[in-house]
């Protein structure tokens, strides 16, 4: 326990949880059930994509030569020899002073090297008159132009978007081997702590942390398991954590941090493997504990359900990240801040905002409240190295 409340900078803090992070498994997926899942393999082309050349406009596939110096005044004349079916397994072929129809996504015939739009040429009788020239690969996309038979498409580590799977599904991938989700234990303690469902009494409190790490864990694609609320007693904590870790890759407690003689997270960190940070140099969520049992994390957060939001972000984000092989994803705008905010230089502030017409409102408010979540769009980091940032200063938002 000689670590206890031995603050760290943020950065030790992120860089000690994506080095305890533990490997992730991985398995077979379905396309269709693997949207938003991290790639484990690369996946690649398995032919030239596309496999033919083809034209990307409706028009006439063409020499480019024979359009040279076209004009309205001047119109290059081409012998139009028909029509090109699209998903034709022949598209012909053409020569020079002559041309074919081809519609968007056809196969270009044998000669041919660009496509005049239809916008651009007149069809009269069996000749078209071509209004404007066309350079060679104009309105053409050439065979393996757009991914080569063997090349990387989609890279390990890429969470797959509905714009990924249709690559995959391009390059034939039915199916993909994805990370498997981490299962992440979550564990509130306080003896003031009541159920959602339950009607605080004198000195008692809904469990929020539960819901709001829960949550959290489920957006950044792992698998929350909830292990309920757990008394301020060593043994129970110790018995729940356990519980935890037998079935879970990593485990959150909220609650049993602060510096006081109800500290139990630290403890039984200890109890069952060791704690290697208590206390990082960030506000709010300072008596944070960063701990590891059974070749396993253990991180302790604050109560407060603000302090553990923001610690949530701010390093747990990155755990989660490290688990799944993938990188920390973010949502940020820019912003001026509307009024001075202090700050404490050698400690990392994380300050609550509002976004309006490109102005970042701080939303003050103390460490307990939970309207503060509500009322504010993000948060504006404010580096260990500054002393605060002036109004009119412009910053990055962390959009929540």
């Amino acid at each position: 326990m000689s670590l206890f409340l031995e603050v760290v900078p943020v950065s030790e803090a992120v860089e000690v949880v994506r080095r305890i992070a533990p490997p992730p498994g991985c398995e077979d997926a379905a396309l269709e059930d693997a949207l938003y899942r991290v790639l484990a393999r690369d996946v690649s082309a398995d032919i030239d994509i596309p496999g033919f050349d083809r034209s990307t406009v409706d028009g006439y596939a063409v020499t480019a030569a024979d359009t040279t110096g076209a004009s309205e005044a001047i119109p290059a004349m081409l012998q139009c020899l028909g029509r090109i079916g699209m998903g034709s397994t022949d598209a012909g072929s053409i020569s020079p002073g002559s041309c074919r129809y081809v519609p968007t996504g056809g196969a270009l015939p044998r000669g041919a090297n660009a496509v005049v739009m239809i916008e651009h040429a007149e069809l009269i009788g069996d000749d078209v008159l071509v209004h404007r020239p066309v350079a060679p690969g104009e309105n053409v996309v050439f065979r393996g132009e757009d991914f080569r038979a063997g090349a990387v498409v989609l890279e390990r580590g890429r969470v797959l978007s509905p714009r990924d799977i249709g690559v995959a599904a391009a390059v034939g991938a039915d199916r993909v081997s994805v990370v498997t989700p981490p299962v992440v234990g979550i564990i509130s303690t306080g003896n003031e702590l009541v159920p959602a469902t339950g009607v605080p009494g004198p000195g008692e409190v809904r469990d929020a942390n539960s819901y709001l790490a829960g949550a959290f864990v489920a957006e950044r694609g792992c698998r929350p398991v909830y292990f309920g609320i757990v008394k301020d007693e060593r043994e129970a904590l110790k018995n729940a954590v356990s519980s935890a870790l037998d079935r879970c890759d990593a485990v959150l407690v909220s609650g049993g941090s602060s510096k006081d003689e109800r500290d139990n997270t630290a403890a039984v960190i200890a109890d069952l493997g060791e704690v290697l940070v208590h206390g990082i140099a960030i506000a709010p969520g300072k008596p944070t504990i960063i701990g590891r049992a059974r070749g396993k994390p253990v991180i302790g957060l604050p109560g407060h359900p603000a302090s553990a939001f923001v610690v949530l972000v701010a390093i747990v984000d990155h755990l989660l990240a490290a688990m799944r092989t993938t990188a920390v994803s973010r949502r940020t705008l820019r912003a001026r801040l509307t009024q001075n905010v202090p700050s404490t230089r050698g400690r990392e502030d994380y300050i609550r905002v509002r976004v309006r017409d490109g102005e970042a409102v701080p939303v003050f408010g103390k460490s307990g409240l939970l309207n503060t979540l509500v009322q504010s769009e993000g948060l504006v980091r404010i580096p260990a190295t500054s002393e605060g940032l002036e109004v009119g200063e412009e910053v990055e938002v962390i959009l929540w």
